[in-house]
């Protein structure tokens, strides 16, 4: 089973877009446009003080009438970031991206950040490592030898 960090590594695109708390919404929905990713870690200096998705901008935002050009991202940022080490399992980052209804997932050391892993690098790991297990098993059961 692959490691956080081997998903990081498989990526085609590592970098992590960040933002700072006071920005303007709008500023981070414009980013993540650009982008074109889903969420971004909000940071003061080096550390991560939050997370802010697009889910964040319907509910918090636009439902609630609010304006994006007005109102800051610290104000509809989830602060309370649940992230996982580089050691964890695909299986431990389903679990609690299941459990915790999230679709990304900061990979943090020692208080750094190392990536953002989203439910759709998960779901190509997952779907890679079992398309290698199947050919094994094929191989195996023609009596193959790679």
């Amino acid at each position: 089973m692959k490691t956080a960090a081997e998903l990081l590594k498989s990526k085609p695109h590592q970098t992590v877009h960040c933002i700072g708390p006071a920005a303007s919404v709008f500023e981070a929905v414009k980013l993540m446009a650009e982008k074109n990713v889903g969420a971004l870690l909000v940071t003061q200096g080096p550390d991560v003080v939050g997370i802010v998705t697009e889910r964040d901008y319907a509910r918090k935002v636009v439902l609630l009438s609010r304006s994006s050009k007005e109102t800051r991202v610290n104000e509809i940022m989830t602060s309370a970031v649940m992230y996982v080490g580089p050691e964890h399992t695909t299986e431990d980052c389903m679990v609690l991206m299941n459990r915790n209804r999230l679709r990304h997932l900061p990979v943090m050391a020692d208080g750094q950040l190392l990536g953002l892993i989203s439910i759709g690098d998960l779901v190509k790991g997952i779907i890679s490592e079992q398309r290698f297990i199947i050919e094994q098993l094929e191989h195996y059961i023609s009596g193959e030898r790679s």
